[in-house]
């Protein structure tokens, strides 16, 4: 099964469920627009760079990311985050690989050229809805066996050490740590966005070093410089030194089709008398 039809699955009832009963800042007309915006640009480009076919899946994934994150009071603005969100999968690239995460820029394109009329929310939905939505995001990881799992995980790691060490090292109660962290932002940056396979690192090395650059920068950001959004500032910077991982570190390029077909073992041969590892 295609992992995005699962990512899909489960933004889209967190989406539902936002709208119905956790009374989310955006209404549906807004976020009809922006999923109607992806999915226009996505088969505008695909017509404009011939590709072979329309793919809806990866474009679903931005614009259900988007309509949890961004706000606005203005629907231009909405449908022109929408644009450049799946417009930079096919203008930004580096060798054949998207240099940023296209929701991560897509936020951060918006925030810097909008003078404040387009911000992130926070994401806190309460106690029920942050852990229901960290069940169903680990399920991802264990029932899909996400190639990017790694990172994820990587980044968790470092980020939860850091802020939890900064509150041990201040003397603080870890009540205040534990209430930062149960954000829904937080999750769909985790799961969503930083463990995007066609925009982290090649090699399993480069993906960890990676993960504990984006986590430090967070966290300086937001605890050293103050700001907020530190999680989409440091991603879209970090972003820039994937090529310079890969070069360093280099792996095999992820492919969606090789991890939905699988290439089938060669059969037995006297030359090769054990069939090949699938």
């Amino acid at each position: 099964m295609d992992p995005r039809l699962y990512q899909i699955a489960a933004l889209a009832g967190l989406l539902i469920y936002g709208l119905g009963w956790l009374d989310f800042e955006i209404g549906a007309v807004q976020a009809a627009v922006t999923l109607a915006g992806v999915l226009g640009t996505q088969w505008a480009c695909s017509r404009l760079w011939k590709v072979d076919r329309f793919d809806p899946r990866s474009a679903l994934i931005s614009g259900l990311s988007l309509c949890l994150l961004l706000r606005t009071n203005h629907l231009g603005l909405a449908l022109a985050a929408a644009v450049v969100t799946i417009a930079s999968k096919f203008v930004l690239r580096w060798r054949g690989k998207h240099l940023f995460n296209p929701t991560n820029l897509g936020l951060v394109v918006m925030m810097l050229a909008t003078d404040s009329r387009v911000w992130v929310s926070p994401g806190q939905w309460g106690n029920v809805a942050f852990f229901a939505f960290l069940m169903v995001c680990l399920g991802g990881l264990v029932v899909m066996r996400a190639a990017r799992s790694d990172v994820t995980l990587a980044f968790l790691a470092c980020y939860l050490g850091l802020v939890i060490g900064r509150t041990l090292w201040l003397g603080e109660p870890l009540t205040i740590p534990l209430h930062r962290l149960q954000s829904g932002a937080l999750l769909l940056f985790a799961f969503f966005m930083i463990s995007d396979p066609k925009t982290t690192p090649d090699s399993r090395a480069g993906r960890i070093l990676f993960a504990a650059l984006v986590a430090w920068g967070a966290w300086y950001v937001q605890f050293r410089l103050f700001r907020t959004n530190g999680l989409l500032w440091s991603l879209a910077g970090f972003s820039c030194a994937v090529p310079l991982i890969d070069w360093l570190l280099p792996g095999v390029r992820y492919r969606w089709e090789s991890r939905l077909k699988p290439k089938p073992a060669p059969a037995f041969s006297n030359t090769n008398p054990q069939p090949a590892l699938p």
